[in-house]
């Protein structure tokens, strides 16, 4: 699977663009919604990137399955390299569509001890707020 579409890179680096901007000028930083979820198929291992820089370092939330979810960097290229059992590779959420910034998701998640356990937690915080389920 092609874990970036030219119209996904595109969407992380203009925000690795506001993101330097913001630096330039002193202002306060942007907290982007991710753009992107990868994860691995047979383990517990979850990202969210929103943004991405010319060498293809991407910056976002990890959460590799341990307890300890984390903002920080990784690189395309090492999430591309990765070969799990069966032939397996990371994949790319193609349904994902993010709904909070990204410092909502890292707290819910540090919180939770994990990624996706925020993540289910978020969906119902929001679907009680909209009057579902």
């Amino acid at each position: 699977m092609i874990l970036l579409t030219p119209e996904l890179r595109e969407q992380l680096r203009a925000n690795d663009r506001a993101h330097h901007e913001a630096q330039a000028r002193n202002g306060r930083e942007p907290d982007p919604v991710p753009v992107v979820r990868f994860f691995n198929p047979v383990g517990q291992a979850t990202w969210l990137a929103t943004e991405i820089d010319q060498d293809g370092i991407l910056f976002g939330l990890a959460d590799l399955g341990f307890g300890c979810p984390e903002l920080g960097s990784f690189a395309l290229e090492e999430l591309e390299a990765i070969r799990l059992p069966f032939g397996l590779g990371i994949e790319r959420d193609i349904l994902f569509e993010g709904a909070f910034p990204l410092s909502v998701y890292a707290e819910a998640a540090r919180r939770a001890g994990s990624l996706v356990l925020a993540e289910g937690i978020l969906r119902k915080a929001q679907a009680s707020l909209r009057g579902g389920r």
